[in-house]
């Protein structure tokens, strides 16, 4: 008897605290999960959690829930207000977009500082159909952690209209050094030894691959890559 009363108790939660659920998500504004910023996601997760446990524990007052939700939507607006109002408090509560690549090369302290390997920031390229960092004149990791890109003049994306229908292939990259670690067997695929890597490290005037955190050979047979230790470029300054 006890469980079919818990039973009831659970169906009757989520029928009433569902529709309270999308008033307070639709209170807290209109953005998707994939774009939200820290603290909101933080305020997702805090909100989940109380709405799991009231639905999955009878024994909870169903009161202290709506009464919770309410004060994190509550909550969660305040913030926000806060942030229009003061571009400091925007500041510590999200993340800085950080240029993580900068005229054709990887910014190898920018990388560490967001926490972002060679293999995330590839794959990004790619879902924007760049394969290849050299045509690539500014990256940025946004706050919500996606990848902007704006690609070098003379690489950005044009319509068959705009080339006469004619639409060349573009290069690629084939990473051959990663993080200062030679990729042995795809050197082999490419039928390059190490002694083809130490020509290609000379003329760049680079003593030693532990120095090199990106390497790539193009299908043109272009030698790729970026340094740990970057020149003195002045990287653009991007906010919020």
């Amino acid at each position: 008897m006890d469980i079919f009363i818990d039973a009831l108790k659970v169906l009757g939660r989520i029928v009433t605290i569902l529709p309270l659920l999308l008033v307070v998500g639709l209170y807290m504004g209109k953005r998707s999960i994939g774009e939200l910023p820290v603290f909101d996601f933080l305020v997702v997760l805090v909100l989940g959690s109380v709405v799991g446990a009231d639905i999955a524990d009878p024994s909870i007052d169903h009161i202290h829930t709506v009464v919770a939700m309410v004060a994190i939507a509550l909550l969660h607006q305040f913030i926000i207000y806060l942030k229009l109002k003061s571009r400091k408090v925007g500041k510590l509560l999200t993340f800085e977009p950080t240029v993580v690549i900068y005229n054709g090369k990887f910014l190898y302290k920018n990388m560490k500082k967001v926490h972002y390997a060679i293999d995330n920031i590839a794959q990004m390229l790619r879902e924007k159909s760049v394969f290849t960092i050299q045509d690539v004149e500014i990256a940025v990791v946004e706050a919500n952690g996606q990848l902007s890109v704006k690609l070098k003049g003379e690489k950005e994306w044009a319509t068959k209209g705009d080339v006469g229908g004619k639409i060349s292939r573009g290069e690629y990259d084939v990473p051959i050094i990663l993080d200062g670690e030679l990729q042995e067997e795809m050197l082999k695929r490419l039928n390059k030894d190490e002694g083809w890597i130490q020509e290609q490290l000379a003329k760049h005037t680079i003593k030693d691959i532990k120095e090199v955190f990106y390497g790539a050979l193009t299908p043109s047979g272009k030698f790729v890559y970026s340094t740990k230790v970057e020149k003195d470029d002045v990287i653009p300054p991007i906010e919020h």
